[in-house]
């Protein structure tokens, strides 16, 4: 007989946690073996149980789940974490891969989804929506916001003046035309509305 798929979640909603056992639990080859509610209990859980595929949530308290992400694959680089999120930024979702995520999948999605993207990920491949996969394609095409640029960012979507910025970070207001300029260049927009706009879109800052 085949061993089961085991599943360690992540999450720290209890009663997300319970109705996802009980859902997963109804399939033969899938068996939740752990439960951790924040995200530096994930690796204690983990190492505790060594669950076929982690189940992780984004939004944890403690360490979030990219941070609780990379720490599992720092102590197992084999380990198979699969992202199940509510509606998540592409650049956090971008995150959660580079820190060593093979998937990701909303909550939202239809339960055959999920099922099939556990028992990919499990089998050491990846998973990630059709339409999800072509926008983070496309987003890695585009040149990278710089450390300084999200700063700036974050000010002018508070509504910053340059020369409030160019006193804030002790610049001149020239170097802050400069990176307003080329933050335009990289999100592909005309204004600052639309960087500010497009910026949280993206998940590169944050209201």
């Amino acid at each position: 007989m085949t061993a089961p798929l085991t599943v360690l979640i992540v999450d720290d909603h209890f009663v997300v946690r319970s109705g996802l056992a009980a859902s997963l639990e109804v399939e033969d080859d899938i068996k939740v073996i752990g439960e951790a509610k924040r995200g530096d209990e994930a690796l204690a859980a983990y190492q505790r149980h060594r669950p076929g595929v982690v189940l992780m949530d984004l939004q944890l308290p403690g360490l979030n789940g990219v941070q609780a992400t990379a720490a599992l694959r720092a102590d197992d680089p084999h380990a198979h974490i699969l992202i199940y999120s509510t509606f998540a930024h592409d650049d956090e979702v971008q995150s959660a891969l580079d820190a060593g995520a093979a998937g990701y999948v909303q909550k939202t999605a239809p339960r055959d989804e999920l099922l099939t993207a556990l028992r990919r990920v499990a089998a050491g491949g990846n998973y990630l929506p059709p339409e999800l996969a072509q926008r983070l394609a496309n987003l890695r095409l585009c040149a990278a916001i710089t450390a300084r640029e999200r700063e700036v960012l974050e000010q002018i979507a508070k509504g910053h003046a340059n020369k409030q910025i160019a006193t804030l970070f002790e610049i001149s207001e020239d170097t802050v035309k400069r990176h307003v300029s080329h933050i335009l260049e990289k999100l592909d927009v005309h204004d600052r509305a639309q960087a500010t706009a497009e910026a949280i879109r993206r998940g590169i800052i944050k209201v």
